[in-house]
C-alpha cells in the first residue's frame, strides 16, 4: 500500500490505530511527546499482536516484528508530511487539541484527511482550526482498538461525502465497519454512556451496592459483556471524567454533572486498568 497513515497520541487509543493500522499493511509514522510513551507504545503493540490468538481465535499474519518494521515512531510533528490520513487521539482537553491542529494546519498536505478520534469534542469546532475544514472528520474507535469492528463515524458541519467515503475505504481495509452520524458533543455512543457510567458512580458513592454487584447485575440482566464500573477502568477515569466535563459544559445540563467519587479517584491518581488501580485492581 502506498498510502502513508498518521497517529498523533500513542496512548491507549493511539497504540491501538498505529497497530491495527501498520497490521492492514500501511507504513505509519506515529507522533507521540516523549520517547518513554513511545517505547511503551512498542510493548503494548507487540504484546497485543503475541496474544492475539489467545483473544480472537486467529492467528496473526505476521509476527509482531513485522508489524512493528512499518510503524517510524517520532517526536516530530513535521514528519506527517507524507501521510494521506491522520488520526489525532491525543488528550480530551481543547487547549491540546488546538494546539495539534493549529501545527497539522500548516504541515500537511491539501488532500489529507484528519481523523479526530474523540469521545465528546465537536467535531466542527475542530475543524474550525484548518483551512479545510471539509477534510475534517470524527472516527471514534472502540478501546480496543484491534478488537472492535464497529467504529463511530461523524461528520461535522464541513465535512465533504468524500471525506467520509475515503474514511469508510480505509477502515473497510482494517477490517472494520462504520455508522455515520452527525455532529454532537458526545455524538450518539458516549452521549448515552456517559450518563451510564456517571450513574453506577453515583450508586457505588452512595453504598446503593457494590463495584462488583453493580457489574454483574448489568452483565447478567441485560447481556452486558462488561458491567458500567469496569468498562469505566478499560476506559480511564481520567478520559471519563474529561468526556463529562465536556458534555456539561456543551449542553449546559445538569445530567452530566460528574460525580464526586470519580473526581476524587482522578484526582488519587485511580485511572483504572492504565494506572494499575480503578474501581478494581489490577495489579
Amino acid at each position: 500500500m502506498n498510502q502513508v497513515m498518521g497517529v498523533v497520541g500513542s496512548g491507549v487509543m493511539g497504540s491501538g490505530v498505529a497497530q491495527v493500522f501498520a497490521q492492514a499493511g500501511y507504513e505509519t509514522i506515529v507522533v507521540d511527546r516523549s520517547e518513554e510513551q513511545m517505547a511503551r507504545t512498542r510493548d503494548k503493540i507487540r504484546s497485543s499482536i503475541r496474544f492475539q490468538k489467545m483473544m480472537t481465535g486467529a492467528a496473526p499474519a505476521e509476527s509482531a516484528e513485522t508489524v512493528l518494521g512499518r510503524i517510524q515512531f517520532t517526536t516530530n510533528l513535521d514528519a506527517l508530511q507524507t501521510c494521506s490520513f491522520i488520526v489525532e487521539n491525543v488528550t480530551e482537553n481543547w487547549e491540546i487539541k488546538r494546539e495539534v491542529y493549529e501545527r497539522l494546519n500548516s504541515i500537511c498536505m491539501p488532500e489529507c484527511i484528519l481523523g479526530v478520534n474523540t469521545s465528546a469534542i465537536s467535531i466542527t469546532r475542530v475543524a474550525s482550526l484548518v483551512q479545510r475544514p471539509e477534510r475534517v472528520v470524527g472516527i471514534h474507535f472502540m478501546n480496543p482498538v484491534p478488537l472492535k469492528s464497529m467504529v463511530e463515524v461523524i461528520r461535522g458541519y464541513h465535512t465533504s461525502e468524500e471525506t467520509l467515503t475515503v474514511t469508510g475505504q480505509v477502515l473497510h481495509s482494517l477490517g472494520k465497519e462504520m455508522v455515520v452520524v452527525n455532529d454532537s458533543v458526545g455524538f450518539v455512543t458516549n452521549r448515552a454512556m456517559m450518563i451510564f457510567v456517571n450513574e453506577a458512580v453515583f450508586m457505588l458513592q452512595e453504598q446503593v451496592a457494590s463495584a462488583e454487584d453493580i457489574d454483574v447485575l448489568f452483565k447478567t440482566c441485560f447481556g452486558h459483556k462488561m458491567g458500567p464500573l469496569q468498562t469505566a477502568d478499560l476506559i480511564g477515569l481520567d478520559t471519563i471524567l474529561k468526556s463529562l466535563e465536556v458534555l456539561y459544559d456543551g449542553f449546559n445540563d445538569s445530567k452530566y454533572r460528574p460525580c464526586p467519587l470519580l473526581k476524587k479517584m482522578v484526582d488519587a491518581g485511580l485511572h483504572g486498568m492504565k494506572s494499575g488501580q480503578g474501581f478494581y485492581s489490577y495489579i
